[in-house]
């Protein structure tokens, strides 16, 4: 997989823009800054670490939305990394009865509650979708940082988690084709007695 695909939900556009500006770098973001460090200290061979973390976001605005997105990347093989979720979305499904459902087919899917509301207490949170580790909550107003770094570690644990999944696949099949060779050679030496 290695996706950095991101998916928004929240139905304030404003929000989108404001997780855009964060996590899209920009080639220009920047560059007053390290053109002084370029002066100060020589100029630097390598990009900084930064420049190469690229996401690939897309915006939902409502739950139903979200869901219908999420189907349709997963059935395209183009699974999302990343779900930043707003709580509150009028007039449809809200953020935690959508979760549920995106829980109900892909419970490991990473998600990040986002929300400025106490509309569910973390207990009401945990009561309705059970513990799990592929869930975080940010509080709005969110801090840049917080967020950047939680779009870096979850996308990396979802490329870590389908990495390991393909590695089972692998065993299982060279498992299956090591079963058939010994097959094959024990039918062999019961032919040669």
């Amino acid at each position: 997989m290695k996706s950095n695909k991101i998916l928004i939900v929240d139905d304030t556009p404003s929000i989108h823009e404001d997780f855009r500006k964060i996590l899209m770098t920009s080639d220009d973001s920047g560059k007053n800054l390290e053109d002084m460090a370029d002066s100060l200290f020589g100029k630097s061979e390598q990009d900084p670490v930064y420049k190469h973390i690229n996401y690939e976001l897309e915006s939902a605005y409502q739950g139903e939305e979200a869901l219908k997105m999420i189907e349709k990347a997963e059935s395209e093989g183009e699974s999302y990394s990343l779900v930043f979720m707003d709580v509150r979305m009028p007039p449809g499904l809200d953020g935690i009865k959508t979760i549920a459902k995106i829980w109900e087919k892909y419970p490991t899917m990473e998600i990040v509650i986002c929300t400025a509301y106490s509309d569910y207490s973390w207990v009401d949170i945990i009561e309705i979708l059970g513990p799990s580790a592929h869930l975080l909550v940010l509080k709005k107003p969110f801090d840049a940082d917080e967020a950047q770094q939680m779009a870096l570690s979850l996308t990396k644990r979802a490329d870590k988690a389908f990495e390991q999944a393909n590695n089972v696949q692998q065993l299982k099949c060279d498992l299956e084709n090591c079963k058939q060779n010994i097959a094959k050679l024990e039918k062999e030496l019961e032919e040669k007695k």
